[in-house]
């Protein structure tokens, strides 16, 4: 039988009032619909030596300071070689601001361009793409946002799972007239329905501003989305833009293969150092579409005041607003040789091993009741996943532990997780069940809330996301497990 569609009103009526109940509880202990293939798990933990010794060299401050640190998704942690070589670098060189043709400007020019060339190499873009320095993912995103030419005849289509910086550009697509719609993942595996995405592009009305916003992989389950609709939604006439984020820092994107009009990164998520910068990759035949609505320093050739024109620069320098930070984009080479170093390959294998090794834990413990301890959501096929893991935990009579309350148990024991929602509305409405009667009457009974009010109204919302990287180790993970076993039997 095809799966259906997911429909918040779909899940509404077949699962009622079964919210966090003993009723769900026995929903939630099935299996999901997308298996991983029988016998597929390792038990063999790969480079095992070479991780340990990266843990002894690179991230020895996890272990000085009895830090367990399973938050990677919300920020890798930064490794000492980098930090030694930007340290050299500042040492050695005078850099100076890169807008002259003085010799401490040229130096911060020739290190900035060499860190440019890296990413475009890191991507294998080749010579088809511009990369555009920003201060971070969501700084990326708002130049696709502010500058793409939407109007009353656009539609911009992204999938309800997507960060918030993906899903602000609606407002700047509403605000020129346009439609912005939705395309539906589903409940019991967090994956897209297709059927309905499929559905979505091909009914579009025609118009020559139509964009596709999707992640790569969800920020949240760790769900890798296939990069086949980069090029289906671009046959169907849409421009495509890919948030890379949670995406890049575990898996290599290649833009030869895959050729998406926008791609948004950020560093500090790949390789932890430094924070505040980020890249815009536009594909040069798609760059003229976005129209700057405003100049700034180093984004003109040519500004007057008396006749009020201005010749707006060529190539990524149109959007990169101001002075670069010219002291520290030098180490985004330095961090990718290192990545590199390490190798995708090698990097992708340890963070499979390492969460499909919590999963399997985590499924173990249980009440004695036979109850499970944890609801781990979405698919278990690690093929198709990343280095998340989202997840609640209940109590023994089936009863949902405040995802507060554990927190505040893991920070005891000098634990780094994350609970909430994520800054991924989507994936905390579909997973709870939420209502579009239930989001209605919430936001026309205030003026004003956050995620706390949300919670008082509605009930529980939020999970806990545990997510690994290169410095985790398996004792790590064992101590997390220990941690979720102290929660047996509780009621």
């Amino acid at each position: 039988m095809p799966k259906k569609s997911l429909s918040l009103y779909f899940i509404l009526l077949n699962l009622l009032h079964v919210r966090f109940t003993d009723s769900l509880f026995e929903i939630f202990s099935k299996k999901p619909a997308r298996m991983a293939a029988p016998g597929s798990f390792s038990t063999t933990e790969p480079d095992a030596a070479f991780f340990a010794e990266l843990r002894r060299t690179d991230y020895a401050n996890l272990d000085a300071s009895k830090q367990v640190y399973l938050d990677y998704t919300g920020g890798n942690l930064v490794p000492k070689r980098l930090l030694d070589q930007h340290h050299q670098l500042l040492s050695e060189h005078v850099l100076g601001n890169p807008h002259s043709t003085n010799p401490s400007s040229q130096t911060a020019t020739q290190l900035v361009e060499a860190s440019r060339q890296a990413v475009l190499d890191f991507f294998n873009a080749g010579n088809d793409y511009f990369c555009i320095f920003t201060a971070n993912a969501s700084g990326a995103l708002k130049i696709v946002g502010e500058s793409y030419p939407f109007n009353s005849s656009s539609t911009f289509i992204l999938t309800s799972d997507n960060h918030n910086s993906v899903n602000g550009i609606r407002e700047f697509c509403k605000g020129k007239g346009g439609t912005t719609q939705y395309a539906t993942v589903h409940y019991d595996d967090l994956c897209m329905d297709e059927d309905n995405l499929q559905q979505l592009l091909e009914n579009a009305p025609p118009s020559d501003t139509r964009l596709f916003a999707f992640p790569a992989q969800s920020n949240v389950s760790g769900i890798k989305h296939d990069l086949k609709w980069i090029a289906r939604a671009q046959a169907l006439g849409f421009d495509v833009l890919l948030d890379a984020a949670a995406f890049v820092p575990t898996s290599k994107l290649d833009l030869q293969k895959h050729q998406p009009d926008f791609v948004s990164a950020s560093f500090y998520k790949i390789f932890g150092y430094p924070t505040g910068l980020g890249c815009l990759m536009v594909k040069k035949t798609s760059f003229d579409k976005l129209v700057k609505p405003w100049f700034a320093g180093g984004t003109v050739t040519v500004v007057s005041v008396v006749e009020q024109q201005r010749f707006l620069a060529e190539g990524h320098e149109r959007f990169e607003d101001g002075t670069l930070s010219y002291n520290t984009l030098p180490v985004v080479k330095y961090g990718i040789d290192y990545i590199n170093e390490i190798g995708h390959e090698r990097i992708g294998r340890r963070i499979r091993f390492l969460i499909e090794h919590l999963y399997q834990s985590l499924l173990e413990v249980k009440h004695d009741n036979g109850l499970p301890v944890v609801k781990i959501f979405g698919t278990n096929d690690f093929s198709i996943r990343g280095g998340n893991l989202l997840m609640n935990f209940y109590r023994a009579d089936g009863s949902l532990m405040l995802f507060t309350d554990f927190e505040k148990e893991a920070n005891a024991i000098g634990i780094s997780i994350r609970y909430g929602c994520f800054c991924n509305p989507g994936i905390d409405e579909i997973s709870n069940c939420v209502t579009h009667e239930e989001m209605a009457k919430y936001f026309s009974g205030r003026e004003k809330g956050d995620f706390y009010d949300v919670v008082a109204f509605m009930g529980m919302r939020g999970a806990i996301r545990v997510s690994v990287g290169l410095a985790t180790n398996l004792a790590d993970l064992q101590a997390f497990v220990n941690l979720v076993s102290t929660l047996k039997n509780r009621v």
